[in-house]
């Protein structure tokens, strides 16, 4: 036989004998004629069991000694059996050890700190917590391009080498590139622009790099982006994009993740109440909510992480806050017309300390006014003439906005660090495994 059947699929071969192939996570024996091995092929958990008569002597001893995590493969007959996951076991009639653990797994039952599982990524994601939120991000990403593409968008892929920055100066990683220095990319949003003047909604999803100097928890140096852009879109159609996104991730989350919530011990309630609409409220009015309290700033700062978690302390689900200062957004932002001040775009905030999640808003289809940014900004205005060509043929407005992958993941998933929704996670301090 040499079809295999997946972990998975096991409730529908009870009475019949399968092949299945995976690891060996635990083991437990009754003398040397009884061995139970619990064994996972990625799709799920089952336990084998191999007995005295059941298989040849030699498998016998071979599964009474065979080392944790070791690859194995097994032929036997599927059994109902309530009590165990799953509703079944296996029982062998054949059991071989494809290759053998040759060390002890450096992943005990003790606990451990941060630091060493992090060092220890590529063996941790063998363990429940991290196969959880790996798989509700998979989720989640399957959730965004269902939704977009459900909306008429198209995906548009975006380069990581860029020539200039999106995003600042600051924040920008140097690639040597042949016989010139470029950079990695900041976002995808301004190819997304050209896009969008082509195809109408669009949206990238892929690798961001940022160079910020910061350990907090919620900053990674290299994160996964969603960049949609709406063709003659407006700030209001943008936010109501961004708050059906997030409500379809929390719903495709729950229906096909329960499990793995449950796993992480996630507050599922807390999910269940984020429902539309969303909360909305000025970056005037918020600051004023924050008048006489520690989080207090003065008109024209940007927010920080004590700014969001006070504005979004008291709520179950993501607040957008509208209407920033002109002057601490990027240069492409179009400002109100009724105020230029501050411009035409938001941030969403997610609740439970997570911070900001999304950013955008309208994009400034006015040439002259592009141009007087990039110089104020001293940014190479050769580097930008592509960019500017959008405006020289054909300017229509757009709007859109970037939703970082790990920051959801993080909140959906009830995270203590940003680092854990990355499946080899890259911060100022960590660039391996």
């Amino acid at each position: 036989m040499t079809t295999r059947t997946r972990i998975r699929s096991l409730g529908e071969h009870v009475g019949q004998e399968i092949r299945l192939c995976g690891w060996v996570r635990q083991r437990r024996s009754s003398g040397g004629k009884l061995h139970f091995l619990q064994i996972d092929d990625g799709t799920g958990s089952v336990q084998v069991v191999v007995k005295q008569g059941g298989v040849p002597e030699d498998q016998l001893e071979a599964a009474r000694h065979v080392p944790f995590e070791s690859t194995v493969i097994v032929r036997g007959l599927v059994k109902a059996d309530s009590r165990q996951a799953g509703g079944c076991e296996v029982a062998a009639v054949e059991f071989h050890v494809l290759n053998a653990a040759i060390a002890d797994f450096p992943i005990g039952r003790k606990e451990h700190g941060v630091g060493f599982l992090m060092d220890q990524r590529h063996l941790w994601l063998r363990s429940r917590r991290p196969q959880a939120t790996l798989r509700i991000r998979a989720e989640i990403i399957k959730a965004c391009r269902d939704h977009l593409d459900g909306r008429g968008f198209t995906c548009v892929d975006a380069p990581i080498f860029n020539s200039a920055a999106a995003e600042g100066t600051a924040t920008l990683f140097p690639v040597t590139y042949f016989d010139r220095t470029l950079f990695l990319s900041q976002t995808g949003q301004l190819h997304m622009e050209a896009a969008a003047q082509a195809l109408g909604d669009v949206y990238c999803f892929g690798p961001t790099f940022r160079a910020e100097k910061s350990k907090t928890r919620r900053h990674l140096t290299e994160f996964w982006m969603l960049e949609p852009e709406i063709a003659f879109g407006d700030l209001e159609e943008a936010m109501e994009v961004m708050e059906s996104l997030i409500i379809h991730i929390v719903e495709r989350t729950l229906t096909n993740c329960r499990g793995e919530l449950e796993a992480l011990g996630r507050d599922i309630g807390r999910l269940e109440s984020c429902v539309a609409p969303f909360p909305r409220i000025s970056y005037t009015d918020a600051l004023t909510s924050l008048e006489g309290t520690e989080a207090s700033i003065p008109w024209g700062e940007d927010f920080g992480a004590p700014q969001e978690d006070a504005i979004s302390k008291t709520l179950d689900r993501p607040i957008l806050v509208h209407g920033f200062p002109t002057a601490i957004k990027a240069f492409y932002m179009r400002p109100n017309p009724a105020n230029p001040k501050v411009v035409l775009g938001c941030d969403m905030i997610a609740p439970d300390g997570y911070g900001e999640i999304i950013g955008g808003g309208e994009r400034s289809s006015d040439l002259a006014y592009l141009e007087q940014k990039i110089a104020e900004h001293g940014l190479p205005k050769e580097a930008y003439e592509w960019y500017l060509d959008l405006r020289r043929y054909g300017a229509n407005p757009t709007a859109g906005f970037g939703m970082g992958l790990e920051r959801v993941v993080s909140w959906i998933c009830d995270l203590g660090h940003v680092r854990e929704a990355s499946p080899f996670a890259r911060t100022m301090a960590r660039t391996s495994p």
